[in-house]
């Protein structure tokens, strides 16, 4: 069934009709606006009023520039951004002597109305930015190391037998509950470990290269006294129970002959009270650290209200010490020349991922990209945030993230949330506006390479918040008691697929939480850091997941192809990415409902265009349908011709459904 046309809206920010190009501009890169009045409303003056929050407005006038088949006259007008920043714009109008303004429509993320109250978004980020190109068209595996995988050494391996540290206790069954239970004086103390090793890491590479793997990104490894290793005891040693500084460089080394980059995890914000530099238990000596020696040379790390037993921490808790990051001792250990960052990058690492960014200073994050940097532009730095990145303010601050200087991408929070509300309620709108308003505001080279996960170490597993009781304000005694019935896993197992069609085939790189692929389920901490179940893996879903990978990995449309929505319906979804400089497209087909549905392929990429089925079923007279089991999906490539390289007028319905 075809409908008729709707009414095109005087300005939509995601369109390139409207905006051009899409999304964020480099500084000095000129942009193309363009407004589309009914001929039945009478313009005398348009201007653009583009802004920075703190600056004064700019003013550029439109002029007209044509009729579009006897509906609508248009106006157009280019803009030169001079500053970096987040702008903010909308357009002021005058008719009939009146001047009124367009703005965003409260309820679209994108169109622009008279009535609109909101102000549109412009990104304007360093002419010097460059690409991680090494990541793009990749799969990042993200591992909590005590729990993937055990190495034990033979009798005739020369490796080192750790002595457990005071304090930790050592599960003898890797298949077994992780601790969460306060101890008698109320304190939980994440002091159990199961085991897993750097070791056991680089046994399991080939197994992590047969799921496309192309880069790693570990969990904290150095010394800490907690299980999840957060609390950093010493930046300079690999924790005991984890292995050596041999051994991680031996892993660097054999993931690299595989094709992998190994990205660390960075905890800059704070330090563990266990640790060297605080030493309030007397560990490491008596008089030793901040906590124990007003004269210490890291006392001027830590924030001390009433020495000593007074001090900032992380959230108010006092294991976890505030450091003054911008104290300039403090800046040099982690950020000089031969500092804590360059030491393991130069040890193999290829980047590093910021825990709790938003908790570092400016001019801290400016001083760690000079070091990173320093060792390679190829060296990449992803900060922890869980917000939009270009909007997010943290402590009465606009930051700036994206703009250059400082990070070159973001967990993708905003993406794991509009793809498991969309898979698991139908949230069309929630999928559409998520994605894309994400898409608008990044820059290109930070969204080519955005970590797009459904699970981490920090909220639920994917396939129990898709299948699963939700969560709300439930304790662990809740979580650990509801586990998935056989019923809700088959059915979670369902939903988990379509949303990994999703995170593996839009923009960003997919980054897979290890035990994911393999149909780990699992509330909040600890329930979310169970031990990869090894020899007891839904076999189905990783060749799943292997069959993702090969399709990305085998169309390079992926890297860096634009995204266009084609229809996203409540049980549904189309959507095409395509890239010009290779004449290169793939349409995805999602159907994630419990009856096979087909699509009408020329609706998608026109007539005349042999398609190549990567993984599609389709009619064998014309190849006219792409038919798509419940559940499941379908991927059609197809050379893009001339016409392609041309903005052309919005789409009007172009799937037919059977």
């Amino acid at each position: 069934m075809q409908t008729n046309p709707i009414p095109l809206p005087l300005y939509d920010s995601f369109r390139k009709e409207y905006k051009q190009p899409f999304g964020a501009v480099k500084r000095l890169q000129s942009c193309v606006f363009t407004l589309r009045f009914p001929t039945y409303i009478q313009v005398e003056r348009v201007t653009l009023v583009m802004s920075r929050p703190g600056h004064k407005e700019k003013h550029a006038a439109f002029e007209y520039h044509s009729n579009e088949n006897g509906v609508y006259n248009l106006y157009t007008c280019t803009y030169t951004p001079q500053d970096l920043g987040l702008h903010q714009y909308y357009f002021m109008v005058t008719r009939g002597g009146a001047n009124s303004m367009i703005k965003r429509h409260a309820h679209s993320a994108s169109e622009g109305k008279f009535d609109g109250t909101e102000l549109f978004h412009l990104t304007v980020f360093d002419e010097n930015t460059k690409d991680i190109d090494w990541l793009k068209g990749g799969i990042m595996y993200q591992i909590f190391p005590d729990r993937f995988f055990k190495y034990i050494p033979d009798e005739d391996d020369d490796a080192e037998r750790p002595t457990l540290p005071i304090g930790r206790t050592l599960h003898n069954d890797w298949r077994t509950q992780p601790d969460w239970r306060p101890n008698s004086e109320g304190i939980v103390t994440n002091s159990d470990y199961f085991g897993g090793n750097l070791r056991g890491i680089e046994e399991k590479l080939d197994y992590l290269s047969s799921l496309g793997v192309t880069c790693i990104y570990l969990n904290p490894i150095f010394e800490a006294h907690e299980n999840h290793r957060y609390n950093t005891a010493n930046y300079e040693k690999v924790d005991i129970l984890l292995g050596n500084e041999a051994d991680f460089k031996r892993l660097c080394e054999r993931a690299k002959a595989r094709g992998m980059g190994v990205i660390l995890d960075g905890v800059f914000s704070h330090t563990g009270a266990d640790s060297i530099y605080f030493n309030k238990y007397g560990r490491y000596g008596n008089d030793k650290g901040a906590y124990r020696d007003a004269e210490s040379p890291f006392r001027n790390w830590y924030n001390f209200t009433h020495y000593p037993n007074v001090y900032e921490s992380w959230w108010g808790f006092e294991s976890l010490p505030n450091v003054n990051e911008n104290d300039p001792n403090y800046t040099n250990y982690i950020c000089g020349d031969d500092g804590i960052l360059q030491k393991w990058l130069k040890l193999g690492a290829s980047g590093w991922r910021l825990d709790v960014v938003d908790e570092l200073p400016d001019e801290f994050i400016d001083s760690l990209n000079k070091a990173v940097k320093g060792v390679g532009d190829d060296k990449v730095i992803y900060g922890e945030v869980w917000e939009d990145a270009t909007t997010k303010e943290a402590y009465g601050q606009r930051r700036r993230y994206l703009i250059g200087g400082q990070l070159d991408s973001v967990m993708n929070y905003p993406f794991k949330e509009a793809i498991l509300r969309y898979i698991r309620y139908g949230d069309s709108q929630i999928l559409r506006d998520g994605v894309m308003g994400i898409l608008e505001r990044y820059p290109k080279p930070s969204a080519d390479i955005l970590m797009n996960f459904l699970s981490t170490h920090d909220i639920e597993r994917a396939l129990t918040r898709l299948a699963g009781a939700e969560i709300g304000e439930n304790d662990r005694e809740w979580q650990e008691r509801n586990t998935l019935s056989d019923a809700e896993y088959m059915y979670g197992i369902a939903l988990l697929k379509c949303a990994m069609v999703l995170q593996f085939f839009l923009p960003g790189i997919p980054c897979v939480y290890y035990g994911d692929e393999a149909g780990a389920e699992g509330y909040k901490d600890p329930f979310n850091r169970k031990t990869y179940p090894w020899g007891r893996e839904n076999t189905d879903l990783l060749e799943f997941t292997r069959e993702l990978a090969s399709i990305r990995r085998g169309c390079r449309v992926f890297a860096e192809g634009e995204l266009e929505f084609v229809d996203v319906g409540k049980d549904y979804c189309v959507f095409i990415r395509k890239d010009i400089s290779l004449m290169q497209g793939a349409v995805i087909f999602l159907n994630k409902s419990k009856s096979p549905r087909s699509f009408k392929l020329s609706s998608v990429i026109g007539t005349g265009r042999k398609p190549h089925f990567v993984r599609a079923r389709a009619a064998a007279d014309d190849n006219r349908n792409v038919y798509v089991s419940p559940y499941d999906y379908a991927v059609v490539k197809y050379e893009l011709c001339e016409l392609d390289k041309v903005d052309t007028d919005i789409r009007e319905e172009i799937i037919i459904y059977e």
